[in-house]
């Protein structure tokens, strides 16, 4: 496995962008461009993840390809299509994008996120996406979400099926669907499910962690590794299964040293669970 997150400074070329990346100690990267980068910044980029062994696991979107709004759903169509392209080019673990919501709020929640015609727009829209581009060195994926489909392992298996696309694979986020008490607690068994039922599709992984207050109604927290009930000695033997060049990513943290801590605690977990640290 690869650990990589977020980096929370500014840079400006490969080399400042790469000092940052080994004061992390990251081994997987986050793509450091968007499609709009000229083609010289976009080679200078992939030379230097070459020289330095790194892994380009993930280009992002982050539009909201379901928008009711017809301009915007066009303009995040060809974004999509755009950073799959580039995803490709680099060749990257795969780009990734939600799935997207039916509302004012680009990833928010809403009865028709749910709806027949909602999974049929998302079926179409990640078909065209693929078909658009015919990618050969990577692949588009969704993230798992807690309120938007897929929320469970067994609906990313139906979108599989349903989309049938080999250029479709998946981005495993599994504390975004501990999303009620069941999850919570039974969060091992959950997280091998996950694996068991996802592990020959997965691209790359987002690494978080979860905390439920003991509180009326429910209420479920985003934590950093660490901080919750996630146990990452299992999280990191699962990921090894996958190969060596799997992907995790932290995210969601405040600031470059947020980073380097959550980090360097889900490294310590993959070294005391086994796992050959020489490479993450």
């Amino acid at each position: 496995m690869r650990i990589g997150g977020g980096i929370e400074r500014p840079y400006s070329n490969p080399d400042e962008w790469y000092s940052l990346v080994k004061e992390l100690k990251y081994r997987a990267v986050l793509a450091p461009i968007d499609y709009r980068a000229g083609r010289e910044e976009r080679q200078a980029y992939l030379q230097c993840a070459r020289e330095h062994d790194l892994v380009i696991g993930e280009v992002g979107v982050w539009k909201n390809v379901l928008s009711m709004d017809d301009m915007e759903r066009k303009e995040a169509m060809e974004f999509s299509k755009h950073q799959l392209e580039l995803a490709d080019e680099l060749g990257a673990n795969c780009c990734v994008n939600i799935a997207g919501s039916r509302g004012e709020i680009w990833d928010g929640f809403y009865k028709d996120n749910y709806s027949e015609d909602t999974y049929a727009l998302i079926v179409d829209s990640v078909r065209e996406i693929i078909d658009s581009v015919k990618p050969k060195r990577t692949f588009f994926t969704i993230e798992s979400m807690p309120w938007m489909i897929p929320d469970s392992p067994d609906d990313y298996l139906q979108l599989i099926k349903d989309i049938d696309r080999k250029a479709f694979g998946v981005h495993l986020d599994f504390v975004n669907m501990i999303n009620c008490p069941r999850r919570y607690l039974f969060c091992d068994e959950f997280i091998e499910e996950c694996f068991t039922k996802l592990g020959p599709y997965i691209k790359s992984i987002h690494g978080k962690d979860v905390v439920m207050d003991n509180a009326y109604t429910t209420l479920i927290h985003e934590t950093m590794p660490g901080k919750g009930v996630v146990n990452y000695q299992k999280v990191a033997r699962l990921c090894e299964t996958l190969g060596p060049d799997t992907t995790l990513f932290v995210e969601h943290l405040p600031d470059f040293e947020s980073y380097r801590k959550a980090s360097a605690y889900v490294r310590e977990q993959a070294a005391l669970a086994g796992v050959n640290t020489e490479s993450i």
